[in-house]
């Protein structure tokens, strides 16, 4: 099992230190990450760690839901790296590798917490850390990969000069070389296996099948080692799922595990926020009916649409579209005069100012408890019955939320022919990679399909689509502010 519920104390206070360090797990920048944390770390380090991993993950199955090629996945995945799980080789200078493999070390061991509970989040976790394990393997400096593999055991049997030249007509079909086939078998080295470990091999007939063995050539040896990543994290979750119950025990874990569970679904926010707010451009009450025209996610046209038809929302829907449109740049002042002018029709001057502003001015933290409320997330969004993710909401009626899309972003260039593989992505729950191809599409002339928001990246929170459209509007108008922003 996953260890770190007994091993990992989880200190209340935010100075928790290392206690003692693995020095073993940190040795490479590789790791198959069999040996459990063994330091103390705060409740606060316990989430942000996980979510940083978690970003990663969500982001390399979005690729696969999008049909990113090999290439792209990669490259996606080591921007998202770069930005959030940096993990250097041993002969990177001025950087604590130890620091970072830490973390590294860390986010993993409590994911598999969260992803341990259910087949269908363990198969999810497995293919995506594969997949990372993968891309790390192929991007590692040489010689550390080849001491990496040294130190571990894989299972594998060396053929023995004997044994190669017993099954030299059966080995020789595997060789690559098309001129000098009798020189490149004997530089090629082959390894023995049982069969049923490596079934992408076998499957494609790239290995010699004798007694229950595969006979893999060196070039394609990489396959044993993901095979074998695969399978030990397979037993590893399947073993933490049976001691789950004695984490279960701690109050302070168990709402952190639920929320990574759901990662999957809605992406990880990224921490875009606050430089967006430090913009300090602010938007008036007048400007929002264009904005919502030009830039905003469904889930948000769908509240300004229903708020300019009805002259009324609900709590909720008042609560995350106001939040929304404070973070947006909506000052408190514009904020009061947009819904006294969107309840035009509704309640007076004074009953407005009895029933809503009071509430206008509390999600400022003007009022109550002073708390400057941020606005919902995705994820957030997702949780919620009344006022939150269309794509969700509407996922058992695909004709509905076929007719919102068109009504929302026809005028955008969003048409019939492009709703199908939308549909699909709704069908398979990946609702987030459903609202980041319709950002695609309607963003066509500066985002290529699989560009995402940027760098790939998945849509996580609507005030994140909302300013990158803002910002790609801007950089038509003005070329010289695409050169300034390294884009």
């Amino acid at each position: 099992m996953f260890q770190a519920a007994k091993q990992t104390k989880l200190q209340k206070s935010d100075s928790a230190h290392i206690v003692s360090v693995d020095n073993g797990s940190a040795s490479y920048r590789l790791s198959l990450y069999d040996q459990p944390p063994l330091y103390d770390v705060t409740v606060e380090e316990f989430e942000t760690s996980a979510l940083d991993r978690l970003r990663i993950l969500a982001e390399i199955e979005s690729s696969a839901a999008r049909n990113r090629s090999w290439d792209e996945t990669k490259q996606v995945t080591m921007t998202q790296c770069g930005k959030y799980l940096p993990l250097n080789s041993n002969s990177a200078l001025g950087i604590d590798v130890l620091e970072e493999r830490r973390k590294d070390q860390l986010g993993h061991f409590v994911l598999r917490l969260a992803f341990c509970r259910s087949e269908e989040l363990r198969r999810r976790f497995i293919r995506a850390e594969t997949t990372l394990f993968r891309i790390r393997f192929e991007t590692d400096d040489s010689n550390e990969r080849r001491a990496f593999l040294d130190s571990k055991d894989f299972n594998w049997i060396s053929v023995g000069a004997e044994e190669k030249e017993r099954y030299k007509e059966q080995l020789k079909h595997f060789i690559s070389s098309k001129t000098d086939l009798d020189g490149a078998f004997q530089s090629e080295a082959f390894y023995k296996v049982k069969w049923t470990t490596i079934p992408d091999l076998v499957e494609k007939r790239k290995v010699f099948l004798k007694g229950g063995y595969a006979y893999v050539p060196a070039r394609e040896q990489a396959s044993i080692i993901y095979s074998a990543f695969e399978e030990r994290l397979e037993a590893a979750l399947r073993a933490t799922s049976r001691a789950i119950p004695l984490v279960d025990e701690d109050m302070r874990l168990n709402p952190i595990l639920d929320n990574l569970a759901q990662g999957f679904i809605a992406g990880i926010p990224s921490d875009w926020v606050a430089s967006a707010e430090a913009t300090g451009e602010g938007i008036t009450a007048d400007m929002v009916d264009s904005l919502a025209k030009q830039h905003f996610p469904l889930c948000m046209r769908v509240l300004h649409q229903s708020l300019r038809k009805d002259h009324h929302l609900k709590h909720f829907g008042r609560l995350h579209y106001g939040l929304f449109l404070k973070v947006l740049g909506l000052s408190i002042d514009e904020a009061i005069a947009f819904w006294r002018k969107s309840f035009a029709g509704g309640p007076g001057s004074d009953k407005f100012d009895k029933e809503y502003r009071y509430n206008i001015r509390h999600s400022f933290g003007l009022e109550g408890r002073r708390m400057n409320y941020p606005a919902k997330n995705c994820l957030q969004l997702h949780s919620v019955h009344e006022a939150g993710c269309p794509y969700r909401q509407l996922e058992s009626s695909p004709e509905n939320l076929q007719s919102a899309l068109l009504s929302s972003y026809s005028a955008q260039g969003l048409t019939i022919n492009d709703l199908p593989e939308i549909i699909a992505q709704v069908k398979k729950k990946s609702y987030h990679v459903a609202c980041t191809r319709v950002f695609e599409i309607t963003h066509a002339r500066s985002v290529r399909k699989g560009e995402g928001l940027s760098d790939g990246e998945s849509v996580t929170h609507p005030n994140q689509y909302a300013a990158r459209s803002i910002e790609l509007e801007k950089e038509t108008k003005d070329p010289k502010m695409k050169v300034d922003n390294g884009v």
